[in-house]
This record gives C-alpha cells, structure tokens and sequence, in this order.
C-alpha cells in the first residue's frame, strides 16, 4: 500500500486564492493513467483519508493486499479535521477528473455526496441476505432518495458515562431523565464529592448538533423531517431540550467552560475524575480505562437521559465506505469495500481500537466480549439512536444551528428567540417557509 501527503490547509488556501487552476493540479495528484500498475498488472483505487485516520486503516488493508495480488489502494493523506477533508472531496468532484475511486465518509456527508451525483448506488450489488447482518441503523444511515451509497465499516452513538463508585457511595441509580441528572449532580457537587456535574460538548461545531439532537428527540422533538421537510426547532419539545442545556450552566452544573469544549476537552477533564456525568461517544471507555487513567474501573455507561415521559436516544456516527461513481473501475472497488466492511476487518479494528462494528454478529464474537464485556448492551443504544437529517443540504442546516445553539447558550440570544431564528434560517434553507 502507498499513501502520500495531500496539500497542508495553508497551501489548499493559497491554491484557492490563486485560482482554480492550481487547485484543479492539486486534485488530479493521482492522474487516471496510473490507475493500473504497469509492472504488477494490479489496478490501482485511490481514496483520500484523513491523517489521524490512515493508521487504523493501513493494518488492514496492508492485510488484505498481501492475500490477493490484483487490486491495490493507494492512500491520499487528508487533514485532521474531518470538515477539511470533506471540502477537499467536494472540491476534486465539482471540478471534474477527480482521482478518487474510493470514498471513506462520514454519515453525514451520505446525502450531500448522492445528491450531487458524485456516488455509484450500491443497491442492486446487495442482497437483503447481504444486508441482514449490518445493524438496520447503520445501512439507513447509507441511504438517500431510495438509494443506497455507503456501506458501513464502524458505527458510533452518543452515550451517558458516570461514575459508578460515587453513584454507589451516594446511594444514588444511575440516572434515567434529565431530571434525575439534574439532581444527583446538584446533590454530590453539595457534598464536594466532585467538581463538576455534567460535561458535554458546547462549542460552535459539528459535534454541538450531534449532542443537541439527543436532548431534542429525548424530549420529544425533531430537527428537520426528511420526508416531508417539516422544520421542529421552533417547537415547544426544542425549547425544553435547549432549557436543559441551558439549565445545566445557570445551576454551574455544568462550566461556564463547557460552550467551548469538544469531545476531547470534556474526556480528559472526566477522565482525571472532575465529574460525574459525561455526555461522549464509545470511544471514551478504553482511554478512560487504560492503566493510567485515575478513574479506571470506577466507570460505567448507559443510554442517554431523556425528559420524564419520553425515551432515550443516542446520535448516531460512524463511517462507512462508498464508490466514486466516476470510477475506472468499480468492480475493483466493490471487491476493496466488500473486505473494508467484512467481519474480519471490522473485528481487526476493533480489537485493536474499540471502536463499534456495524455487523450485529461481532456483538456476541468471544474474543470481543473478553475485551469489551459492555458491547451487547451497546445494541440497546444503536438500535435507538437517532439520525442526523439525512438531507443534501444537511451542512448548511447544520450551519444554521451550531450558530443559534451557540447564541443561546453564551446568552447572545434567548432561547426561543435563537430558535425561532433558527427555524427560519433552515426554512429559508429547505425551501419552505419565507
């Protein structure tokens, strides 16, 4: 396998303020005439992943090239941040001959990718056999329009950790309503058994929606409905989700803080054991568990909270594998996401990083629950997690709330102004309101 390094953010945006011309050479770093190896015979896919990303996938796919001598992926190595990477795919198919075969993309970017055209539908290559074993979720999460365009190699939800021994001391269950956090928080910050309550993720970016649409439907609401475009911020069930939020600061159960952290800020503060609640993904459990973490088996996880009356539900994340639809080669490229989604790799990864498989049978594999015995509870979570909108101008909205969310919670807005404007914005946005 090779890879190489993609143009630094400085150099992308010195190319943008050049012109087009320097950024369509940048695109075409990968120029169809290499795409078969002329020694080897072996064709050659080209996908672009992002830098933290390359050394979980090279394992495997290193494993794979050395079982079969015909296909051979060559990396572009993408920025960090998973928006950049985003916007450098977008900008090699919007200026044509891009030399990706391969796209590695996250859930959100399924619908803007199909819409625009830039994907191959993989529909009639997959039986419903094919598909039983992929959590439900997880293949939803593929789709757009009645097509289906990603197939998922690892999922991801939102979850609730705690500390189970101060929970335990206290006398107090885990948490099941927004209420109950709320009150167990406020109870052991009395005590000065901990500093803080209640850590989730604040800051104007993608993860404030991911987290904002937990609360939202935990309460009873929806962001945006796909199907009939209906636009819910600006209803009663969005104004008590954002008052939680918003609760959770004026109480100082939350820090004042917390408005510009991201997930990593808030692991590490739980994780040197200054507080209770952590709203996070799973990934959270084996760096907060490693031998030098302080709060090491003193941890447990559970579903989000939810309003009294309503039920829990977790964001739903991950990644998954598509097809240039401008491929040279899609058979090729059905036989490279094939394995990149198979079983065996999806276990390799998780062995190796913890991350969630999409295929429900790893859930029960021996050698998995040995490491991670909390995984078949996970099901639980999955099965109910909630999507992001899966729509084409999904960015855009997502925009749109990060913004007024951010308003509101630094106190630039109130509440129900921020979501009313939000409303509107995302109206104007979808084409149905004024």
């Amino acid at each position: 396998m090779k890879h190489f390094q993609f143009p630094t953010r400085r150099t992308f945006l010195s190319w943008a303020a050049l012109g087009l011309g320097g950024l369509t050479q940048a695109c075409q770093a990968s120029p169809r005439s290499t795409s078969q190896n002329a020694a080897t015979g072996a064709i050659e896919l080209t996908v672009m992943i992002g830098a933290q990303e390359i050394p979980t996938w090279k394992p495997v796919i290193d494993q794979w090239e050395a079982q079969q001598s015909q296909i051979r992926i060559k990396i572009i190595e993408g920025p960090t941040a998973t928006n950049l990477v985003e916007d450098l795919y977008t900008s090699a198919f919007l200026l044509g001959k891009s030399p990706y075969d391969l796209i590695f993309m996250d859930i959100v970017w399924v619908p803007k990718f199909a819409a625009a055209g830039w994907l191959l539908d993989l529909t009639d290559l997959l039986s419903a056999a094919d598909l039983a074993d992929f959590l439900p979720a997880d293949v939803a999460g593929g789709r757009y329009a009645g097509g289906l365009y990603r197939l998922p190699a690892r999922t991801d939800a939102g979850l609730l950790f705690y500390r189970q021994d101060l929970l335990a001391a206290a006398g107090y269950q885990p948490p099941e309503t927004t209420l109950e956090l709320l009150k167990i928080a406020q109870d052991l910050q009395k005590q000065q058994k901990v500093r803080w309550g209640y850590l989730w993720q604040g800051k104007q970016y993608e993860g404030l929606p991911a987290m904002f649409v937990e609360i939202l439907a935990g309460h009873g609401g929806f962001w945006v409905d796909s199907e009939t475009r209906t636009v819910g911020l600006d209803r009663p069930e969005a104004l008590n989700a954002l008052q939680f939020l918003a609760e959770t600061l004026a109480a100082k159960i939350s820090p004042p803080g917390v408005t510009t952290y991201q997930e990593e800020e808030t692991r590490r503060m739980f994780q040197n054991g200054d507080a209770l609640f952590l709203r996070n993904w799973p990934y959270v459990w084996p760096l907060a568990n490693a031998t030098d973490s302080p709060v090491r088996g003193k941890i447990a996880l559970k579903p989000m909270v939810h309003a009294p009356g309503f039920a829990s539900a977790g964001c739903l994340g991950g990644w998954g594998w598509g097809i240039a639809k401008s491929t040279r080669h899609p058979e090729a490229a059905w036989q490279a996401v094939q394995h990149l989604c198979s079983s065996i790799a999806q276990k390799q990864m998780t062995l190796a990083y913890g991350y969630l498989p999409t295929r429900r049978s790893l859930y029960q594999d021996p050698e998995i629950l040995q490491k991670y015995p909390f995984f078949p509870s996970m099901l639980t979570v999955l099965e109910a997690a909630v999507l992001r909108p899966p729509i084409a101008q999904y960015a855009q909205a997502s925009d749109i709330l990060q913004r007024y969310l951010s308003a509101a919670l630094s106190k630039r807005l109130s509440p129900e102004q921020a979501l009313q404007a939000a409303a509107t914005e995302t109206r104007r946005l979808l084409g149905t309101g004024p």
